[in-house]
């Protein structure tokens, strides 16, 4: 789903127009950018019945060029994780 899309699907949900639809859904998208960022300092960002984002750390590994098939080493890394609350799940129904 594109970014247009949600606006548009949230401004028909809450009986909005597009405009603050729009407003709504950046205001809330920077507000988890915000807590994104916080999380490189706690380790992790809690969304209460949405989801958990989480700094996870990547050892270095080996690694293939899948161009021309040599080995090289890639370095250690930090990525971000997501878990879906039990809510989140359920909703799903995974």
């Amino acid at each position: 789903m594109s970014k247009a899309d949600f606006i548009e699907r949230v401004a028909k949900s809450g009986n909005l127009s597009k405009a603050d639809a729009k407003r709504a859904v950046e205001l809330v998208f920077g507000a988890v950018e915000t807590g994104i960022k916080e999380a490189k300092k706690d380790g992790k960002f809690t969304i209460g019945t949405f989801g958990t984002f989480a700094v996870s750390k990547r050892p270095p590994r080996k690694g293939r060029n899948p161009r021309t098939g040599e080995a090289i080493k890639i370095k250690a890394s930090k990525t971000l994780r997501f878990k879906p609350a039990t809510n989140l799940k359920k909703a799903a129904g995974i």
